[in-house]
């Protein structure tokens, strides 16, 4: 399960060192962990919002799925507020210039790319994995529900 709070926290870490970096005239290729790490916390916020759109049915049982969708809502508004600001730093051409924030989004997708191809999808079949044996668990409960009322019905 994502942590929407560590991905944000991690995001916001990201954020500083790269506008720090580029704000001192360090290139992008030179803050490649922290371009690194703000995708990555990007990719989780959206595998979060993903979803909290389309929660498993235990989770809908559970309750609680009103209160982490405004969690991912609330992460998502401030990432779009630190992406805008980048985008703004990296792009004023006394800095960088518009062709390096060009650079930063195709650098930011080929992470989010390799991400969402290995973590995400790892994420995703552990998930299906529980929500078969939770199914198949219930449906074994049931039938040793109606079978024992079958039992007492004839004893």
């Amino acid at each position: 399960m994502i942590e929407i709070g560590v991905a944000i926290a991690g995001a916001q870490a990201a954020y500083n060192f790269l506008k720090k970096g580029v704000q001192v005239g360090r290139d992008l290729q030179d803050m490649g962990q922290q371009l690194q790490q703000w995708a990555n916390c990007m990719a989780d916020i959206d595998q979060a919002e993903k979803m909290a759109e389309k929660p498993p049915w235990y989770k809908l049982l559970g309750g609680g799925v009103q209160a982490q969708a405004m969690e991912v809502f609330l992460a998502r508004k401030q990432a779009q507020r630190m992406r805008d600001e980048l985008r703004e730093i990296i792009s004023h051409p006394a800095i960088l210039g518009p062709s390096h924030w060009q650079e930063f989004l195709r650098i930011e997708a080929e992470i989010r790319k390799q991400k969402r191809e290995h973590e995400f999808r790892r994420m995703e079949i552990k998930q299906a994995i529980i929500e078969w044996a939770a199914g198949i668990l219930l449906f074994i409960v049931l039938m040793g529900g109606l079978a024992f009322f079958v039992w007492l019905a004839n004893a």
